[in-house]
């Protein structure tokens, strides 16, 4: 996002954020209601902040055990090099795999750090054996998720003033 775009948003359009964010599924009437305006002006503020990118995207919030994915773990890579191309590589090779959830380059400890979903442990142990045997992967380190206390999309929408 822009800087001007961050300037551009008022304590209205954090109202709108903050609703969208929580339920990203009810109406423009519904919304509009909630932030005191009327629909018209509700959605054209809704689209300027889509066409800003502040808004990126709408989604659902699927629970991975009802489907089947058991594991979710996280996994430190590191590389042989951080020559560009070789970090684009890896970004586009692991980008590729549905598994693979996050995708972040790091600072500290690896130069990538990985969440994946596994359907049972010989699935983890499977993903796992295709990150150690990619290219140019240097070390893997694997972290399982025993529980998970707090997850939350999004960011936090101060109202009053600045984000966060």
């Amino acid at each position: 996002m822009p800087d001007s775009a961050a300037q551009d948003i008022d304590q209205v359009d954090r109202h709108i954020l903050a609703e969208l964010q929580g339920d990203g599924r009810m109406t423009n009437v519904e919304l509009a209601r909630r932030v005191g305006l009327s629909a018209p002006p509700c959605l054209r503020r809704v689209r300027r902040l889509e066409e800003q990118g502040v808004i990126r995207g709408y989604h659902a919030d699927l629970d991975p055990h009802v489907l089947g994915w058991e594991i979710t773990f996280f996994a430190l890579v590191g590389l042989e090099t951080q020559k560009q191309a070789v970090l684009q590589a890896f970004e586009a090779m692991v980008c590729e795999w549905p598994e693979v959830r996050e995708c972040h380059m790091i600072r500290g400890g690896g130069d990538f750090m990985l969440r994946l979903v596994a359907r049972d442990t010989a699935h983890e142990n499977q993903l796992t054996s295709r990150l150690t045997g990619a290219p140019n992967v240097l070390r893997v380190q694997t972290l399982q998720t025993i529980h998970t206390a707090k997850d939350v999309t999004g960011v936090p929408i101060d109202r009053e003033g600045a984000a966060g």
